[in-house]
């Protein structure tokens, strides 16, 4: 029977013909994958969902009250960063009244108002920026990981010449086709973070002008629309000397 002679450019010879340092890059490089797709998987649900509550809001601008406009944008997903917001603004027209003796209370409480739903977008623009440091990082460094696993592998062939004093093919077979393979490696890595970092961060960027319109149509809604009563004469002045008048 005719011994099978191993192929000198599998994937099981490259990897056997390989040592600590280029097994440690093809792990990073495989850790690095792993972490950009589960983040890019992640993100795009989230995204989804994100998407899929912003056809809610209609729903609450056509409610008969704000607790029920809140209850049909929560039908759009419990943690929707809609619902988080009218939740705030809802929150604060109704105790922003009771801070008295807090630094908060000498705003007045449009400015309250306004407070609440600033901090408010600022933590769901960092709940949705979450991971993007990953993906660009991932992007970044990756082609350099593969390209240090690229150098490595040629080092180890100059080294197979240099003690064989002959360019045999099966002397250098082994470390120029891992070297080969941790540069495509180290761009299949790169290639997907960069497309998904670019592509979220526009979304991102689209959800969040979206957000921030529905911030200022609540804070319309809750100091003009629906003035605080206990403070009509601060929002509205107007209407104030123009009651004072008129008694």
């Amino acid at each position: 029977m005719q011994e099978t002679v191993p192929n000198a450019f599998g994937f099981a010879h490259l990897w056997a013909s390989g040592d600590f340092v280029s097994h440690s890059v093809a792990y990073i490089l495989a850790a690095m994958s792993i972490a950009s797709w589960y983040l890019i998987l992640a993100k795009a649900w989230d995204w989804y969902r994100t998407r899929r509550a912003a056809s809610a809001v209609a729903g609450f601008w056509a409610a008969t009250s704000v607790s029920e406009g809140i209850e049909k944008l929560r039908q759009g997903g419990e943690d929707s960063p809609y619902a988080q917001l009218a939740e705030q603004a809802n929150c604060c027209n109704q105790e922003c009244e009771a801070v008295t003796g807090r630094l908060a209370s000498r705003f007045d409480p449009a400015e309250q108002m306004e407070r609440a739903l600033r901090q408010q977008l600022s933590a769901t623009q960092a709940s949705m920026e979450n991971g993007l440091t990953l993906l660009a990082t991932t992007g970044a460094t990756a082609p350099f990981v593969g390209l240090f696993g690229t150098v490595w592998g040629i080092y180890h062939a100059l080294v197979a010449i240099g003690l064989s004093g002959q360019a045999a093919l099966e002397k250098v077979a082994g470390p120029v086709g891992e070297a080969l393979i941790m540069t495509a490696a180290g761009l299949a890595v790169a290639l997907p973070a960069v497309f998904a970092y670019n592509a979220f961060t526009r979304a991102n960027r689209v959800v969040l002008a979206d957000l921030d319109a529905f911030a200022h149509d609540l804070h319309a809604f809750f100091t003009v629309g629906k003035p605080f009563v206990a403070n009509s004469a601060q929002i509205h002045p107007m209407r104030a000397r123009a009651a004072t008048g008129a008694a």
